[in-house]
């Protein structure tokens, strides 16, 4: 594929047409024909305006920055055979997501082709690339790629968030795909966990597995505890939702030598000693008063144990989270109240506060509400309570990430219905997901977001014309503004020079 090549002699700046060549093995530059000359930052071309044409334009801004992040971490070449088709995928997910068979489309208004030496792109290919995807080992590809991003942002993997989402499919033909607890709450989907763990100081993912629908949070977190063997963690400490605590899990973690910070579900043994603290008049007192981000909790710690694992629980109370609660559930209470007296059903868990008249049992009303603004976390690092609040209830990192994952980068819902389509799709959305925590990292200093980013350098396309009389081709990318020219500068001047 041909490219414009700026000479400098004689102090001006010559353009050329020229095209790489490889001649027994090396790289050789031809020379195909003359241009015209760069001044004060216009080209003017070797021939009539009357001639040019514009043939096509292309956007690049974003997927000049997404490209140039993954070259720094060399991600194609991890990434096998098909290591540019599936960058294709992937940033197509990052900033305008299509399916398979739509992306030759997104190809041809897209800088694509010419960013990852790709050329007449087919829906076979693309398919081919996921397989290769799927057929890879998994933990060996995400240990290399990580270990890349951990060496050029020198990040700290003494601490994992971990946590599970699940998402649904289109059709009920994958074998991965089974009916489950839906995060979402709604009935009937075949569905499909995503296991994902990420740096607890700055959120990059480090690993993601795939489980079935009906695989439970804690016996996904057993078989990230065996990644963590395979990546050579020894030692640090993994934070996690209460959902997926148990007993086995804890004394895993603790063979590995890890530490843990963990939510806690409330059984009747913690809810025995909340109600003792609770009943306590100096619980919620300045000196048990923990301020996080204009939230405020009262905390006080106790010794606890599971299965054998010694450690601590802090109990916490959040009086604005128990209004919060209290008003959402009498809100859901009065619709309740409402459809019953129309004859028409109520939620499910809305049942057991109503008699088989419809009548409100205040009994089971207040009962409900005890443990409201209640938390428990445990933890078998020396850590004082105003910290162990700190990093758990700021663990939503991993949240952010499905929260990424499922919207910005199209992660639901899946329409493959092939297992290893299904996998790979999760993979691409995981690779996606990668160069966004990237660039939030690379932006930091500026304060804006990737999406932020992406979008403000949609309008950065790059024209391509050509001269009908002479035959040549030209191509220049519109003037960058202001806002666009300091996030170049902010994630590396050397795009500059590449725009």
């Amino acid at each position: 594929m041909s490219f414009t090549r700026k000479i400098h002699k004689g102090g001006k700046v010559y353009l050329a047409e020229v095209e790489n060549r490889r001649i027994n093995g090396k790289v050789v530059q031809k020379h195909i024909r003359y241009v015209g000359r760069q001044a004060d930052d216009r080209v003017v071309l070797a021939a009539s305006i009357s001639d040019a044409t514009v043939e096509s334009v292309r956007l690049r801004g974003p997927l000049l920055v997404l490209n140039h992040l993954a070259e720094e971490i060399g991600l194609s070449s991890l990434l096998g055979k098909f290591g540019n088709e599936i960058l294709s995928l992937v940033y197509a997910h990052c900033i305008d997501y299509k399916s398979v068979n739509q992306m030759t489309r997104w190809f041809e208004r897209s800088d694509l082709a010419m960013l990852l030496d790709l050329e007449n792109v087919t829906e076979s290919r693309l398919l081919a690339a996921l397989d290769s995807l799927e057929a890879a080992d998994p933990v060996l590809l995400q240990k290399r790629i990580f270990t890349s991003v951990a060496a050029k942002y020198e990040l700290d993997a003494k601490g994992i968030v971990y946590d599970v989402t699940n998402t649904y499919l289109y059709g009920k033909k994958c074998s991965l795909a089974k009916p489950g607890h839906d995060k979402e709450g709604v009935k009937g989907r075949p569905l499909i966990q995503i296991g994902l763990g990420t740096t607890q100081k700055d959120g990059i993912p480090v690993f993601h597995k795939a489980y079935n629908g009906n695989t439970h949070d804690s016996k996904t977190f057993r078989d990230a505890v065996t990644t963590f063997k395979q990546y050579g963690f020894k030692d640090g400490i993994v934070v996690f939702d209460r959902g997926i605590s148990s007993g086995p899990n804890q004394n895993d973690i603790e063979k590995l030598g890890w530490k843990v910070l963990c939510g806690l579900p409330m059984n009747s043994v913690l809810k025995r000693a909340v109600t003792k603290i609770a009943a306590k008049k100096d619980f919620t007192t300045y000196r048990n008063r923990v301020k996080l981000n204009g939230s405020v909790f009262y905390t006080t710690e106790m010794s606890h144990e599971i299965a054998g694992v010694r450690g601590k629980i802090a109990i916490c109370f959040n009086e604005a989270r128990k209004r919060e609660i209290k008003e959402s559930r009498y809100d859901e209470i009065s619709r309740a109240e409402t459809l019953l007296a129309k004859g028409k059903r109520i939620k499910d868990g809305l049942r057991k506060y109503f008699d088989r008249k419809g009548n409100l049992l205040q009994r089971k009303l207040t009962e409900a509400e005890e443990m409201d603004g209640y938390s428990v976390i445990f933890t078998t690092a020396k850590l004082p309570p105003a910290e162990m609040i700190e990093m758990y209830f700021a663990k939503d990192l991993v949240e952010k990430a499905f929260h990424c994952l499922k919207g910005i980068v199209g992660l639901r819902p899946i329409r493959h219905w092939l297992y290893n389509r299904v996998v790979a799709h999760v993979f691409i959305c995981y690779l996606a997901y990668l160069l966004l925590s990237m660039l939030k990292l690379r932006l930091k200093s500026i304060g804006m977001s990737p999406t932020e980013c992406l979008e403000e350098l949609d309008s950065l396309y790059r024209v391509y014309i050509r001269d009908e009389r002479k035959g040549f081709k030209l191509s220049k990318t519109v003037a960058l503004n202001k806002k666009q020219e300091e996030i170049l500068k902010t994630i590396d001047k050397k795009l500059l020079a590449l725009v």
